[in-house]
């Protein structure tokens, strides 16, 4: 299983990392470099990149998920 994710959400400039293992996400404190930098120029050109996820959905707030109404 993945342990780590790269993550970045429609109208936020910054990439995120998710860190499954220990629970936690940080800010990608450094520039991308290869491939990432690759997709993060597609991103910013406002492509949707997506490898190796099979569920993703962005709420307004916690309280949105346990509520369990998720529009597209």
């Amino acid at each position: 299983m993945a342990a780590v994710a790269v993550i970045g959400v429609a109208g936020e400039t910054g990439l995120w990392l998710a860190d499954f293992s220990l629970g936690t996400l940080t800010p990608l404190s450094q520039p991308p470099v290869g491939e990432l930098a690759t997709a993060a120029a597609l991103r910013q050109q406002g492509a949707t990149v997506i490898k190796g996820v099979d569920f993703g959905v962005v709420v307004s707030s916690a309280a949105e998920v346990a509520t369990g109404h998720h529009e597209p």
